[in-house]
């Protein structure tokens, strides 16, 4: 286990990657939490968990994405064929597993200009 963040290619998931912990999580759903939110403003991070609400919207593997501003959290449904359950918390971790390295892909991919395509 490493304790640097992996690298990211754009700085709001490396900030909103530290703001966030696991509340909940089975294979196929994930609910996050924003924590940290006393050290950056509130609406910083909620522009920021948009962002990425944005960027995963109709990714590869994402089957839903529900955020709750007022409870600071976002459920995350996604197939665990496609993104390994892994990814989630060795993300946040911090760790360059396949799995995080799979899970970044993905979010990259949908910031850069678009989810990428679909598996047959």
């Amino acid at each position: 286990m490493t304790d640097r963040k992996p690298s990211m290619p754009d700085d709001f998931l490396t900030r909103l990657a530290a703001a966030l912990t696991i509340a909940h999580h089975i294979p196929g759903r994930v609910r996050l939490k924003l924590d940290g939110a006393a050290e950056r403003g509130l609406a910083a991070l909620a522009d920021d968990a948009k962002a990425l609400h944005r960027a995963l919207t109709g990714a590869e593997g994402i089957r839903s994405i529900a955020l709750n501003p007022l409870a600071r959290s976002c459920t995350i449904e996604y197939d665990p064929t496609v993104i390994p359950p892994s990814a989630w918390p060795d993300l946040l971790r911090g760790e360059s597993s396949a799995a995080a390295g799979t899970l970044l892909r993905i979010a990259t991919a949908g910031i850069a200009g678009g989810a990428p395509e679909r598996r047959p």
